[in-house]
């Protein structure tokens, strides 16, 4: 049996339910974590899966949190602090993932280089989020931003599934899927197959 790192891809379906909330909240009907690890030390693989998951569940609560305002309020006011949430939210899991420092693994580097790319590729969309919000005037603007957020927070979608690949390819051992399956904060995100 061996366990794998899907808890990533878990976060997939909240993200797009997330984003189908954000959509349909304009559409008019019903619609943290790691320490201070530097480059050069390595982190136990336990903690460093606790932060990854600990980061992960506190992003993924704020954009649940963002989707579910725009549902509630889906106006100019609505989208702009949602946006807001989700920009600040997605700055703090970028910030959290790069300070975890690589873990003490056989793949540590690689996966520290995985989970810092997903960052930087996170980060990379917070300008689309950030526009989106602030030209979500009236009606139109509202619906244009709500559909924009949403088609983002699909891109990270993919980009957390890509870095979560990633991560299974470079554990050959299984240190990184035995961290995770060990880690409290994942309990209940990763599987065994």
């Amino acid at each position: 049996m061996r366990v794998t790192i899907p808890f990533m891809r878990g976060l997939l379906a909240v993200i797009v339910l997330a984003a189908a909330i954000v959509a349909a909240g304009c559409g008019g009907g019903d619609s943290s974590s790691g320490g201070t690890a530097t480059e050069s030390s390595a982190t136990p693989a336990e903690d460093w899966a606790n932060g990854v998951c600990e980061a992960f569940d506190s992003w993924q609560s704020s954009i649940t949190e963002a989707g579910q305002g725009i549902r509630d309020n889906p106006t100019e006011e609505g989208i702009k602090s949602a946006g807001d949430e989700i920009r600040s939210a997605t700055q703090t899991l970028a910030d959290d993932l790069r300070g975890l420092g690589r873990p003490d693994t056989d793949a540590g580097q690689e996966a520290k280089a995985t989970i810092d790319q997903l960052a930087t590729d996170l980060e990379s969309n917070l300008q689309k989020i950030t526009d989106a919000a602030n030209n979500a005037s009236g009606t139109a603007g509202a619906v244009t931003a709500a559909t924009t957020i949403g088609a983002t927070l699909t891109t990270m979608g993919s980009q957390i599934g890509t870095a979560s690949q990633q991560l299974e390819q470079a554990d050959a051992q299984g240190e990184l899927a035995d961290a995770f399956a060990q880690a409290d904060s994942c309990a209940g995100l990763t599987t065994t197959s």
